[in-house]
């Protein structure tokens, strides 16, 4: 299963990818979670230290595996014609949540034409994360809207677009999952929040009904989110919070979900 995680910058995008990717490994899933964020704090999450987040190179910038996986004897010509399998492997950090920690970085060009060879690598990765791996996958997108012409996310099962209850998050949220389902994404629902109140929750209903989306679930506003975000605590000290509990129900019906409907891919890695 590849969940791809999205919303507006602060809307809670990442505590839902890192809790489903905590929940996932203790439920005895080997599981993968991916920072494809250009400000990256997954790690933080998972439970590594500032030193060992600071530590750790995102794909996209390094000059060194780039050099080698694409690199020619002819300046300004690459090859194309590069492995990714051994990169999980040699770059992916175990973390004390249990799930491996990959960080990606962004792609930065639009369209999935790009030719330069930190887009090449990060493109070949993903699809063969998210086609020719068994194990979990969990993508931290990048927030905003941009990242969904970048075909970042081709080949999930599904994508989770999170938002709070302010008209602007809605919005942002809306825009993603019109361009995830216009990209060929074959599963997208609506999380909703840091709701605070039945009131909340009806204002999302609401838009999610308005523009025909799928609502994946709720999650209440939760003081201990906030009070480990200022401590850097990680997701194991919220395991029993109120969040984590909302969101693992929302886990267990997308699971169900899929189980019930699999996403059926062609030898090509394409939805079908």
């Amino acid at each position: 299963m590849k969940i791809a995680v999205a919303g507006k910058g602060g809307a809670g995008k990442t505590l839902v990818a890192g809790s489903i990717a905590f929940l996932l490994t203790r439920a005895g899933y080997t599981t993968l979670a991916i920072d494809a964020d250009s400000a990256p704090n997954l790690g933080f999450l998972l439970g590594l230290s500032s030193r060992e987040s600071g530590a750790i190179l995102p794909v996209s910038k390094n000059s060194e595996l780039i050099a080698a996986k694409t690199g020619t004897a002819y300046p300004g010509v690459y090859s194309l014609n590069f492995t990714v399998d051994d990169m999980v492997t040699k770059y992916a950090v175990p973390t004390p949540a249990g799930a491996s920690l990959l960080v990606m970085g962004t792609v930065t060009s639009m369209g999935s034409g790009c030719t330069c060879p930190a887009n090449s690598i990060i493109r070949a990765l993903l699809r063969h994360l998210f086609v020719e791996r068994d194990e979990m996958v969990v993508l931290d997108m990048e927030a905003g809207v941009e990242h969904i012409g970048r075909g970042t996310a081709e080949n999930v099962d599904i994508m989770l677009v999170v938002s709070d209850a302010h008209r602007q998050s809605l919005a942002t949220a809306g825009t993603i999952l019109q361009m995830a389902q216009a990209a060929g994404i074959p599963r997208t629902a609506l999380v909703g929040n840091r709701v605070m109140d039945a009131g909340q929750e009806q204002v999302i209903r609401d838009f999610a009904r308005a523009h025909d989306i799928t609502v994946a679930g709720m999650i209440p506003f939760d003081a201990a989110v906030a009070r480990a975000g200022i401590a850097g605590d990680s997701i194991k000290t919220l395991r029993h919070s109120a969040s984590v509990h909302a969101i693992g129900g929302i886990l267990d019906r997308v699971c169900q979900d899929l189980k019930e409907r699999p996403v059926v891919r062609d030898d090509t890695g394409k939805n079908s």
